[in-house]
């Protein structure tokens, strides 16, 4: 059994930056327009906030977590954006305080759970590697719409190696979404880390390749950048249809960020594009509603 505690670290680390970003913002800043249509800076630290506490009831207290599911399900088209709202709402200073506790709650309880623990969860209960990998993912993806509005430039690490993980086995769940039945052959990924060591999934001679900056996939498979827009090759006519469909989160297909270029994709990336649309929602969550702009789809 794989040792959860490099991930619950690099969660951490992810969550430290995020803070960093926003602790010295003003209020204005923090009222600031994100790429998620209707989100501000504040809704993006709110929704991390309210989903951290999602996860920490579904760690410590499986009770209130199942009652936290039916009211999310009697609410499918709202829960989230309302929950959002809810936190965007309070002074930055206690918002911040909020999310800090939060976090360190379920960082603490994570660390404490015993090896082989599973928790419930809006889709399949989860590992405590699955669920700090899947806290991270969305941590990384909302911090790239802050950094966005603030005019940060951030510089990507390693940890990304877990939503390109994540998003390598989240294929066929991908396939799924558009009520496409999965290639039944696994398929060779190879991305440059931004380290520059290689990060390779699947085998060595499958027909069907991926291959590009670890970077561009992981802006991919959390939709914060198009396709046109990434260095990013495929081979193989399968491969090439997971590009356009590839989603490291659960619910409905997002509908994705328009491309910015209409030439070749730039070599090299700094902060993902301006004008993303979807974010990732953690793996498991309810499915969310088509429609304007979807809820949680959209953000």
């Amino acid at each position: 059994m794989a040792d959860p505690t490099p991930v619950i670290d690099d969660l951490r680390a992810e969550s430290d930056e995020l803070d960093l970003m926003v602790a010295e913002s003003s209020p204005e800043q923090w009222a600031l327009p994100t790429p998620a249509p209707g989100w501000t800076v504040a809704h993006q630290i709110a929704h991390l906030a309210w989903t951290d506490r999602s996860a920490l009831l579904a760690v410590t207290d499986t009770g209130a977590f199942q009652a936290l599911v039916e009211k999310a399900l009697a609410a499918l088209d709202s829960f989230v954006d309302e929950g959002a709202e809810e936190g965007a709402a309070l002074p930055p200073a206690d918002l911040l305080a909020a999310w800090r506790t939060g976090r360190t709650a379920l960082d603490e309880a994570l660390r404490a759970a015993p090896p082989g623990a599973r928790f419930p969860w809006y889709g399949p209960p989860m590992s405590v590697a699955s669920m700090a990998t899947a806290r991270l993912m969305e941590t990384w993806a909302h911090a790239g719409d802050v950094a966005d509005a603030l005019g940060v430039v951030r510089t990507p690490t390693d940890r990304l190696r877990h939503v390109a993980r994540l998003g390598v086995r989240t294929r066929d769940f991908a396939y799924g979404v558009h009520g496409l039945t999965p290639p039944g052959d696994e398929f060779r990924v190879e991305l440059t880390a931004p380290s520059g060591a290689l990060w390779a999934y699947g085998p060595e001679d499958a027909p069907q390749r991926v291959t590009g900056p670890a970077l561009d996939f992981c802006l991919l498979v959390t939709q914060r950048a198009h396709r046109a827009d990434l260095a990013l090759t495929a081979v193989g006519p399968d491969a090439d249809r997971w590009l356009d469909l590839a989603q490291a989160f659960a619910g409905p297909p997002g509908t994705g960020r328009p491309p910015r270029h209409h030439g070749n994709p730039p070599e090299h990336h700094g902060n993902p594009p301006e004008d993303r649309g979807n974010p990732p929602e953690h793996h498991g969550n309810p499915p969310k509603p088509h429609g304007r702009p979807p809820k949680e789809a959209g953000r």
